[in-house]
């Protein structure tokens, strides 16, 4: 491992530590599970987390795209 350092203002370290600790994990292990949830999967686009997020109730909208995200032509 390589060893950093971080700061943090009072009130972040007080809610880290108070949830590392209910959760039974170093505060070093809390900040590095909210660094790994923070980075895209390995071999993904930083995009492609926020595949499939939007529904828009239409079955047929990955064909009609545009439509769904611009609107309907007028």
């Amino acid at each position: 491992m390589i060893r950093t350092q971080i700061s943090l203002d009072p009130l972040e370290y007080a809610l880290v530590k108070r949830e590392a600790r209910a959760l039974g994990i170093s505060v070093a292990e809390f900040v590095r599970r909210a660094i790994r949830h923070g980075l895209p999967a390995r071999g993904q686009a930083p995009w492609m987390r926020y595949a499939g997020l939007v529904e828009s109730g239409n079955p047929r909208s990955s064909q009609t795209v545009d439509e769904v995200v611009y609107g309907s032509k007028d």
